[in-house]
């Protein structure tokens, strides 16, 4: 219909500019105005069934379609749960909460590694109206209390491996938030009142759960973002989102039902439980899960499951690479390796070295309304958007200071576009009315707010921001650059140097800190370094790295350390870090004293000419 729609109206076009009369062209406006009402109307009646979906709702569709076929597999125990299996999981944990006095709109924290049971627990949650906050397993003491207090969580679920997290919180919590565990029990262990979760789901119903009546635009979770400064911030995820995410990546990199999906990113991540787990529900494609990721089983884990389609974050490409070559690495049957951050200088290597036919590299962030895919497999490209037809899709880069990272505007005081080559912020128009347009911010509307600016594409408009500098070609390919902000990415995971700094600082007895990320050659991400002043040389290094292991996960704690006697400051007391950048980690051109984080050691050692060629070289490791 779209063909006979533009044939008629191209028609319409040369009639007229041939100068035919009205009464030649008046069929071909007939048969347009026909064809375009049709399509209004079937995509009113399409989008109307969508807006009264929900991710349980679709989850159920599969479950009637595949039934037995295996859903889920959990490396770890060699578990399979039919799609069947799951729902019934799903439903004692519904059941269990509505028993326990949970209604719509309640929060549930979600402290726990990746296994089967994550997904069924969120899931179950969400047949009900529950809304899962899904926190990094990787936090503790301040991050951990912050994340469950600002989601309002009535009850955590920890998994029996995170317990004694739990009890080191437990008390920052309140009495009144509920703890359930997860797993193997031992009831000396875990903090007092805590209640074992698997006895309590064996006698509980898998019957379907009444489900209230919600829609796409309502809440699912909650996936914990460090967005562009400060705490761990909670980015709201509904379920059209999580449709969008996951359907975007299906249809785009013409995936299969039959594909077998290889997981090892965590499920707090949309990364793993979106892109990679939302292929199970929505689609009906079975989903191995790995506790974490490994390098070394990577290869023998595709071979065992026959899977079709891996996840990678750039990192995983690189560390891949860095393995022994082995026989099995081309023994597999995987076809595409799908995720984002794969640098083009390595591109090319993977997919020759590992013969995987096709790189699925997307732009995305769990809050953003500018997600992009390179779905021709273009080397390098992270996305594309037609310079021919922007208007299809308004997102668009902007130029930026690149000191201040604030938006540059032209004289009418609306943003300023940028040309092929120009590095610039990606932007993404604001329609809140439209599911692929809205933005839903986080919990924290203070924190939303500083992630749309106004005025962007024309006047009164208003505009996601990315954080990120992206360049585009003359052909619309899109390539990542940088992060803008207090934000980078280090080992898969997004640093918030505020954070960091904050905690470094209370370690230090309140000392000035500035924490930024440095590129090191052949890494994925900037490594983080910290700037220290301390002028009187009083800080305690082993004190520190001890202090500094409880405090930080392994990805946000610096590499790389500089004492010198004082920190620049602004004028409004910021702190200055454009130049500390541009030095980077180098004693060639830096006299203050430098420090490295061995972890081969566990404590940082002094970094001198010849460790930093080393690290340069890539002879010492990371």
């Amino acid at each position: 219909m779209l063909r006979l729609a533009c044939s008629t109206a191209l028609l319409f076009v040369l009639r007229l500019f041939a100068g035919l009369p009205w009464l030649q062209v008046l069929p071909s406006i007939v048969i347009f105005f026909l064809v375009y009402v049709t399509i209004s109307f079937l995509a009113f009646l399409c989008f109307y069934e969508i807006y009264r979906n929900t991710i349980p709702k679709l989850f159920a569709k599969s479950v009637k379609k595949y039934g037995d076929k295996t859903a889920l597999i959990f490396e770890g125990t060699g578990e399979k749960w039919s799609f069947k299996e799951l729902d019934d999981y799903s439903n004692r944990v519904a059941n269990l909460l509505l028993q326990r006095g949970f209604k719509e709109g309640d929060v549930i924290a979600l402290f726990m590694e990746n296994r089967s049971q994550y997904v069924g627990l969120w899931l179950g949650m969400a047949k009900i109206g529950v809304e899962a906050a899904l926190i990094n397993f990787n936090l503790r003491l301040e991050a951990l209390v912050h994340c469950v207090n600002i989601s309002s969580a009535r009850a955590v679920v920890f998994g029996s491996e995170l317990t004694d997290a739990m009890c080191e919180v437990h008390s920052s919590m309140g009495k009144t938030v509920k703890l359930l565990c997860s797993g193997e029990w031992d009831p000396k262990r875990v903090p007092e009142g805590t209640e074992h979760l698997e006895p309590l789901l064996e006698v509980t119903s898998t019957n379907q759960p009444r489900q209230p009546d919600r829609s796409f635009t309502d809440r699912l979770f909650y996936i914990y973002t460090s967005g562009t400064t400060g705490m761990p911030k909670a980015a709201i995820v509904v379920h059209s989102r999580y449709y969008r995410m996951a359907a975007l990546v299906y249809y785009g990199f013409r995936m299969k039902p039959e594909d077998v999906l290889y997981d090892c990113l965590p499920l707090y991540h949309s990364a793993g439980n979106i892109v990679g787990v939302g292929q199970c529900l929505i689609h009906g494609m079975t989903a191995v899960i790995r506790k974490k990721f490994s390098a070394s089983k990577f290869w023998d884990d595709c071979i065992k499951y026959n899977c079709t389609i891996v996840q990678y974050i750039g990192e995983i490409c690189r560390y891949l690479l860095n393995q022994p070559k082995k026989v099995t690495e081309h023994q597999h049957k995987v076809r595409m390796a799908l995720g984002n951050g794969l640098r083009q200088s390595i591109w090319e290597e993977f997919t020759t070295r590992f013969n995987v036919p096709q790189i699925a590299e997307f732009y995305g962030a769990t809050e953003c309304n500018c997600s992009l895919g390179n779905f021709d497999n273009k080397t390098g490209a992270c996305g594309f958007n037609s310079r021919i037809l922007p208007f299809f899709y308004p997102i668009r880069l902007v130029k930026v200071d690149e000191e201040t990272m604030e938006l540059i505007r032209g004289p009418d005081g609306v943003c300023i576009p940028c040309g092929p080559g120009e590095p610039g912020q990606l932007v993404g128009r604001i329609i809140q009315n439209d599911p692929l347009r809205r933005f839903d911010g986080y919990v924290n509307q203070s924190a939303s707010n500083k992630k749309v600016a106004h005025d962007v594409f024309k006047k009164g408009d208003s505009a996601y921001l990315s954080g990120d500098v992206l360049v585009m070609d003359d052909y619309g390919y899109m390539y990542f650059k940088d992060r803008t902000g207090d934000t980078f990415r280090w080992k898969g995971e997004n640093v918030s140097t505020t954070e960091v700094e904050g905690t470094l600082s209370r370690l230090l007895d309140m000392k000035d800190v500035v924490v930024y990320g440095v590129e090191v050659p052949g890494a994925e991400g900037k490594a983080g370094m910290a700037a220290i002043a301390d002028p009187d040389h009083s800080t305690d290094l082993a004190k520190f790295s001890r202090d500094l292991e409880k405090a930080l996960p392994p990805y946000a704690r610096p590499v790389f350390l500089r004492f010198l006697p004082e920190v620049n400051k602004t004028g409004t007391f910021k702190f200055q870090k454009t130049d500390m950048r541009r030095e980077g980690f180098d004693p060639n051109v830096i006299s203050d004293q430098l420090y490295f984080l061995d972890c081969t050691k566990g404590q940082y050692v002094e970094l001198n000419v010849e460790l930093h060629r080393s690290i340069i070289s890539g002879k010492q490791k990371l």
